[in-house]
């Protein structure tokens, strides 16, 4: 599934294959001269020990600058080529990642674990690429052709060194794989649940305290953080391990090397100045093989986090089958007997006729759980329609309960409405909030720098910037004292003015002063409980 996904990835973007072949064979050329370098440099020392005529040495002079010059400016070449690579294909899947989620239910549910997966997950593809694929396809053409050349020279120091790579940079990439295997796997997931352990920390953190439970949720977190540090531990180890080996199959390659061609030397098979090319030679090509066994330990790793960005994308589309008919001749909004709850679970509503005109605003109430939050889902397309059927007329603007508040400047949070407004609409829809704020001030983590008030109302300018004519607002005076809410009120029902507006809410103010109230409890058949839902 993964070489699936990552041959998907390639094809997606232009002339894939042809990056990939550029980027393996920019690597080899740059470690080829590396090799040629050690070599060339072995035979002009011995050679010039012999005391020739300069000419006899002015190709070896200037095959070792060539080579000294290829190997950075091809290394340089090959990093820009193969990084651009593995950057388009990780960009091309964070975009299906996001694609994805906007038509599931899956938003809002163990958020820490599903931004380790969109964040640092999607980011094992660059590892795939870079750290793996390229360095085990270069070192493998270096392998073949430095034993090809050697080989002219000396077939029994070119088959030793074909069997000490062999050994260096397969056999022990390959049993350090599989010793480290298990914790390989588990890090990516530990550092997941760590991430939801740290994100609940932080979300509830002053009630925590408040329960003497603080000190229970650490201990849970510091656990979880000891599980990550053994795993990466013992990966670290299996890599230690495996490069102490694989300097040992350098050391035998070294030491072969200079046995068989010092007695083809005696013997005068060789000519002296070679045998340093057999020396040193060795060194150069194994100290290329060398980052192939941690590249094989990342590979379990990028298997393990592509994994978990495979199971997001293969989430079923429930927003996509059943999107809310658009019907420019009917009402802002109507349902007519319907039905809805979250997938994998029973309906919580049944049966609800509703219709909300252009210009009207109606409530929605009903006791916290009883699916109020679940029939604005619904109309909103992001879970499918149980029974029944759904109309909406023209676009849906949402004020959600805890609308999240951006730490960038407060136009930059009004143009999540309408990503092209101009900075004339921010400037009119702050002021159709009532908001009088410099669209360049930064708000802060989360709003810190606004009040209560004006964070609700910041994101009341999303709505006033964009073009929705149906609105549907999630307790937009919750947690305000009645005065802020009462101007709140005033400035909202101005923004939304001719939209349809659904009003989902228990303040008996925002009822006084809506047009109908809805009461969801006579259509509610369950708990209303999908999780990390309110």
């Amino acid at each position: 599934m993964i070489r699936t996904l990552l041959g998907r990835l390639i094809a997606g973007i232009p002339r894939g294959h042809a990056r990939v072949v550029a980027s393996v064979l920019l690597a080899a050329a740059a470690t080829g001269a590396g090799v040629a370098l050690m070599g060339t440099s072995g035979w002009l020392l011995s050679r010039a020990a012999e005391h020739p005529p300069i000419l006899y040495l002015m190709v070896a002079i200037t095959s070792v600058r060539t080579f000294g010059i290829a190997r950075g400016a091809l290394r340089y070449a090959e990093r820009l080529v193969s990084h651009d690579l593995a950057l388009r294909m990780q960009s091309e899947l964070r975009l299906r990642v996001y694609r994805t989620l906007s038509r599931t239910a899956m938003l809002g549910r163990r958020q820490g674990d599903l931004v380790v997966r969109v964040v640092e997950d999607v980011q094992a593809v660059m590892d795939a690429v870079v750290r793996v694929l390229v360095p085990f396809a270069a070192a493998g053409l270096v392998t073949v052709a430095t034993s090809a050349v050697l080989a002219t020279m000396s077939p029994g120091a070119a088959t030793l060194l074909l069997g000490s790579a062999v050994l260096a940079g397969a056999v022990v990439p390959w049993l350090a794989r599989v010793a480290s295997s298990r914790a390989d796997a588990s890090v990516a997931p530990l550092r997941g649940e760590l991430a939801d352990r740290v994100a609940e920390i932080n979300r509830v953190a002053p009630e925590a305290v408040a329960y003497g439970v603080a000190e229970r949720l650490l201990a849970d977190a510091a656990e979880v953080n000891d599980r990550l540090t053994r795993a990466e531990t013992r990966a670290a180890w299996a890599r230690g391990i495996a490069g102490g080996c694989q300097a040992l199959a350098a050391g035998i390659a070294v030491i072969g090397a200079l046995v068989i061609g010092g007695h083809a030397v005696a013997l005068g098979t060789l000519p002296g100045v070679e045998l340093a090319v057999l020396v040193l030679t060795p060194l150069a090509l194994h100290e290329a093989l060398e980052p192939l066994a941690e590249a094989a330990q990342t590979w379990t790793r990028v298997r393990s986090s592509l994994g978990r960005v495979g199971a997001v994308l293969d989430l079923p589309p429930d927003a996509e089958e059943v999107r809310p008919q658009r019907d420019p001749g009917g009402p802002g909004l109507a349902t007519y007997d319907l039905t809805a709850g979250w997938p994998g679970s029973d309906p919580v509503v049944r049966g609800l006729d509703l219709r909300v005109g252009p210009g009207e605003r109606v409530a929605l109430v009903g006791p916290s759980g009883i699916g109020k939050t679940t029939v604005a889902a619904t109309l909103m397309g992001l879970i499918p329609v149980r029974a029944g059927r759904v109309e909406v007329c023209g676009t849906v603007g949402y004020l959600a309960q805890d609308a999240h508040i951006f730490d960038t400047s407060v136009a930059e949070n009004v143009r999540i409405g309408r990503k092209d407004a101009s900075d004339e609409a921010v400037r009119k829809a702050l002021a159709r909030v009532g908001l009088d704020l410099d669209p360049d001030r930064t708000v802060g983590e989360h709003g810190s720098r606004l009040s209560g008030g004006e964070a609700r109302r910041l994101a009341m300018a999303r709505l006033a910037v964009g073009s929705a004519t149906v609105v549907i607002l999630d307790e937009p005076t919750e947690h305000l004292d009645e005065q802020t809410a009462g101007a709140l009120l005033v400035d909202l029902w101005r923004a939304s003015a001719g939209a349809a507006v659904l009003v989902i809410t228990h303040d008996p103010v925002v009822m006084a002063r809506c047009d109908r109230v809805v009461d969801l409890e006579a259509y509610a058949v369950g708990p209303d409980i999908p999780a990390g839902v309110s």
